[in-house]
């Protein structure tokens, strides 16, 4: 159940519209016709999605970065990870989330989107680029001391620090 929680809050970005989103799939999975026990997992997560993208509309804006990812605010709280993902603009964060963590095709995730895979491989290649960029920084704010510079031998010194 955790996991769908998380796929329903990497769509979404906000708590309550995940949980929304969440109960909403369960409703409709629980309505539909009946599905394999097999399935039903994999059925859940496609309900998730399909109401993530009637909840969210994500749609590609011209150039494809949207300049609106998700309020501060619902961030807060949150593993770094995941709002990580979550601070990536709304389109750019469908197509990441779907391509790489669903592993969706191109395909797929056009006809979802209602897009071209063409669109959709640029939308990914955004989000890459950010996370990747994300991931840069955070290695600048850290760097390792090598064990000669972090003191005498048996001290308990840490071996990451914050540049000075």
């Amino acid at each position: 159940m955790s996991s769908l929680y998380l796929l329903s809050l990497l769509l979404t970005a906000d708590g309550d519209k995940a949980e929304k989103c969440l109960l909403q799939s369960l409703e409709d999975s629980a309505a539909s016709t009946s599905v394999f026990k097999d399935w039903a997992r994999s059925w859940a997560r496609r309900m998730i999605i399909h109401n993530a993208i009637r909840m969210i509309d994500p749609r590609p804006a011209d150039g494809i970065s949207i300049l609106n990812p998700a309020p501060r605010g619902s961030v807060a709280n949150m593993q770094a990870e995941i709002a990580a993902v979550v601070d990536i603009p709304v389109f750019e964060r469908f197509v990441f989330v779907l391509s790489v963590f669903e592993r969706l095709s191109d395909q797929d995730c056009s006809l979802l989107l209602n897009c071209s895979r063409r669109v959709v491989a640029a939308g990914r290649n955004c989000a890459l680029r950010r996370v990747a960029n994300l991931e840069s920084f955070e290695r600048e704010e850290t760097r390792v001391i090598r064990p000669s510079e972090a003191g005498p031998r048996g001290s308990a010194h840490s071996f990451h620090s914050k540049p000075a």
